[in-house]
């Protein structure tokens, strides 16, 4: 089995909020870490073009994910577009293929937005997909076995209709909060952004988040995943495997 981790979330930071602990723990363990997005970022911010705010946003993901010795990479869809249509699945499809992931983390299947609805259905696609040969991309080969998937937790921890998402896997994050904290803070600017137009204190509200789950297994910090259990996917719970006492499965 490759050690090889793959966040691929809908946009840069994403990763920060929802699995860098984790990424952090696996990087620990000798894993190698890939934190991929759709978009670069380009609708966050009221001061740059698109142009300029891609840049920052990926320079600051690219940062973020070389604390873990990791490789950050971009899809390059636009914010609030991105599709489930056949170029951007085979965008999708070819990274899966390149990196070859044992492992993929996704958005939740609800969420507070498009966007990380369908990222999550895309990088469902993407890892059922990584064997079938008759879909072509080119010189990323189909490969076997599908890859672990987990679901981090929603924004909010609920869905669209405010019903509370219950993780089914708790991963014990508070020996490596400072460096999910780091890598957070990687991301500055989106921390001036929320900060000055939306009131939010962008580490506080990681950490809140992070505390949250933490309290409902008697530990500081926390993340919660559900791990894709349809057919043709591994059942078996890898985090658990991988991770031992640090994860507590529901």
């Amino acid at each position: 089995m490759s050690k090889r981790a793959l966040s691929l979330q809908a946009h840069p930071d994403d990763a920060e909020f929802a699995c860098a602990g984790t990424l952090a723990l696996l990087a620990g363990k000798g894993w190698e870490i890939h934190i991929a997005t759709m978009t670069p970022g380009d609708g966050g911010t009221k001061e740059y073009s698109r142009e300029e705010i891609s840049k920052i946003r990926t320079a600051e993901a690219a940062k973020s994910a070389a604390i873990l010795d990791g490789q950050y990479h971009c899809l390059w869809c636009d914010d609030v577009f991105i599709l489930y249509d056949r170029p951007t699945l085979l965008r999708a499809m070819m990274l899966v293929r390149q990196i070859q992931p044992t492992l993929v983390f996704a958005p939740s299947p609800s969420d507070y937005m498009q966007d990380h609805e369908i990222t999550s259905k895309i990088a469902q696609t993407a890892c059922f997909t990584a064997g079938v040969v008759n879909v072509d991309t080119g010189e990323a080969k189909a490969f076997e076995p599908v890859p672990y998937l987990y679901y981090c937790d929603p924004a909010g921890g609920i869905d669209i209709l405010g019903n509370e998402i219950k993780p089914t896997t708790l991963v014990n994050i508070s020996s490596i909060m400072e460096t999910k904290e780091k890598m957070l803070s990687c991301h500055q600017s989106q921390q001036d952004w929320l900060k000055k137009h939306h009131d939010i204190e962008y580490l506080d509200a990681m950490k809140a988040r992070a505390a949250k789950r933490g309290s409902e297994i008697g530990a500081a910090f926390a993340e919660g995943f559900r791990q894709h259990l349809g057919s043709a996917f591994p059942t078996d719970n890898l985090l658990k495997t991988e991770l031992g006492k640090s994860v507590h499965v529901k």
